[in-house]
């Protein structure tokens, strides 16, 4: 997918999308608090690097995007390179049924302290992800499968999916991934300066 670029508007319309230049955010007024909140601080969320960051930077994702899986890295390069980073992973399954049960079974894996290990490397499969190949991956990362089966149910990971389902719909995100910091995002596939932009961006707008 080409890349695009949010213009930076606020709760009216949304995070309205715009087919934008790389040069730089659009201007526009801030993000409204609630939005940012939703966005950036539901209780049931993986948070990856400095949980007490000074900027979030949130991706909303689906293991059946390839550009997603190309993403897996470059976050990981972007907390080793920014002790001040907090990474919000937003599941957001737009691929269909296999797509939503890997999306259970990843938020399943937070209740056991797995989610990065089992999100790594399902990310890392080659070919589809769906039931069969979520279950493989769970085993090999020692997951307790009988276990994350019960917690896919559960209220917690329906509340993700439901509220991830709900922003992309008010926002009208186009689809994965898309990043959201500061008062900006991006959408479709990033490279690390890309992002790091997007990251030094945002906090010029919350300093």
């Amino acid at each position: 997918m080409k890349r695009r670029e949010f213009t930076r508007l606020g709760l009216a319309t949304g995070l309205a999308l715009a087919s934008g230049a790389q040069a730089g955010l659009a201007e526009g007024n801030p993000m409204p608090e609630e939005l940012r909140e939703a966005i950036e601080r539901q209780p049931f969320s993986p948070v990856l690097g400095n949980a007490r960051g000074d900027v979030t930077l949130t991706e909303f994702f689906d293991y059946n995007c390839p550009h997603c899986r190309t993403t897996v890295p470059v976050i990981r390069r972007l907390i080793a390179g920014d002790p001040g980073l907090r990474v919000v992973l937003r599941e957001w399954p737009i691929f269909g049924a296999g797509s939503e049960f890997c999306a259970r079974a990843s938020l399943a894996a937070l209740k056991q302290r797995k989610y990065w290990e089992f999100h790594s490397s399902l990310m890392a499969i080659r070919g589809r992800a769906e039931e069969a190949s979520a279950m493989k991956v769970a085993a090999e990362v020692g997951l307790d499968t009988g276990r994350l089966r019960r917690d896919m149910d559960s209220a917690d990971v329906a509340g993700h999916i439901a509220q991830s389902m709900a922003l992309g719909d008010h926002m009208g995100l186009m689809g994965t991934p898309t990043f959201i910091a500061g008062n900006g995002g991006l959408f479709g596939k990033q490279s690390r300066a890309d992002l790091r932009r997007l990251i030094a961006q945002a906090r010029k707008d919350l300093s």
